[in-house]
C-alpha cells in the first residue's frame, strides 16, 4: 500500500488531483486511515490510474471515462464513445484549418498594406426577428439620406402613436447584392426597419408599414463602423473585400443595425454602426 504523496509520485499525478479523482469517485483509495484521515492506495490502483490518463490523452471527460470504467459498457459501446470523440477531433481540426487561413490572409494584408487593418470581421449566427419596416428604391447616394429619414420618420411615428415596444436598435436592409459583392451608389432598395416585440403590435398596420419577420441566418460577415456615415463607404468595401480573400459569397441583404445613431449623440463621430452580410463558404 502507498501512501497518497508516494502514489503521486510514482504516477506523476498531482495530489490535488487525486483527491479530485476520489471526491468525484473516478478512483478511490483503497484504504483511509479513521484515525489520521490518511488515502492508501493499491500497485493494481496505478493500472485503473494509467487508463485514466490514456483516456484523457483521447480527450475524454472524466464523466465519460468514469462511465467507461464503471460500467462494463460493451466492445461496441466503447467503440461508439472513442468514434464519436474521433469526429469532435476531426471537426476541432477542421475548424482550427479554418483559423489558420483566416490568420494567414490577415498576415497577407497586412504585409500588403504595411499596416494593421481597420476593418475587423466576425462571422456570428443571427436569430429570425419581428420588424416593421419601409422599402423604396433610392435613385442615388445624394438622396438617400434625405429618403431614409422620412421612411424612419413614418416607422417610428406608428411606433409612438400606437404604442408599439422597439425591441433593438433601428436598422437599414439593402436588397440589392451580388455573389461577388458590388458597392451600389444608385437605385438603391433600401428597407427602413424597427425592431419590435410582436405581442405590443396593433391589429391595424398602417398603409405602406410592412410587419414581418427579419431574416436569421447560420453566418453572417459582421463588422464595427465608428464615425460619421459620410464614411462608411470603405467599412462596407473592406468587409467585401474580406469576403471574397477568405472564400465566402454573399447570400442574402446586406444589414447597417445603428447600435448609436443620431438620436443618442450630436457628435457624428460617436456613431457605432454594425455592418452584417449573411455570407456562405463557397
Amino acid at each position: 500500500m502507498f501512501k497518497i504523496g508516494v502514489f503521486a509520485f510514482l504516477s506523476r499525478v498531482p495530489v490535488k488531483t487525486l483527491r479530485y479523482y476520489d471526491e468525484i469517485g473516478l478512483l478511490k483509495p483503497a484504504e483511509i486511515d479513521p484515525f489520521t484521515g490518511y488515502r492508501y492506495y493499491t500497485a493494481d490502483q496505478m493500472k485503473r490510474l494509467n487508463r485514466i490518463l490514456v483516456f484523457k490523452d483521447l480527450g475524454l471527460s472524466l464523466e465519460q471515462i468514469k462511465r467507461l470504467l464503471d460500467e462494463n459498457l460493451s466492445t461496441e459501446q466503447v467503440v461508439g464513445m472513442l468514434r464519436l470523440r474521433m469526429a469532435e477531433v476531426q471537426q476541432e481540426l477542421q475548424e482550427g484549418q479554418g483559423r489558420l487561413a483566416l490568420i494567414e490572409a490577415h498576415i497577407q494584408q497586412v504585409q500588403m498594406e504595411g499596416k494593421v487593418s481597420t476593418i475587423d470581421v466576425v462571422l456570428k449566427k443571427v436569430e429570425p426577428q419581428a420588424i416593421l419596416s419601409m422599402r423604396m428604391v433610392i435613385p442615388d447616394l445624394n438622396t438617400i439620406s434625405q429618403h431614409v429619414a422620412s421612411l424612419y420618420d413614418r416607422v417610428y411615428g406608428f411606433i409612438q402613436r400606437t404604442g408599439v415596444q422597439p425591441s433593438g436598435p433601428a436598422l437599414a436592409i439593402y436588397h440589392v447584392y451580388s455573389e461577388t459583392y458590388q458597392y451600389y451608389s444608385e437605385n438603391i432598395d433600401t428597407e427602413c426597419a424597427a425592431l419590435v416585440n410582436p405581442s405590443t403590435l396593433p391589429a391595424q398596420i398602417e398603409e405602406g408599414i410592412t410587419r414581418r419577420e427579419l431574416e436569421g441566418y447560420p453566418t453572417v460577415a459582421s463588422t464595427l463602423y465608428k464615425g460619421p456615415y459620410t464614411g462608411i463607404t470603405e467599412a462596407w468595401v473592406g468587409v467585401g473585400q474580406w469576403i471574397a480573400d477568405n472564400g465566402y459569397r454573399i447570400i442574402g441583404a446586406a444589414r447597417e443595425i445603428y447600435l448609436v445613431d443620431p438620436g443618442q449623440t450630436p457628435n457624428p463621430a460617436d456613431y457605432l454602426t454594425e455592418i452584417q452580410f449573411p455570407v456562405e463558404k463557397i
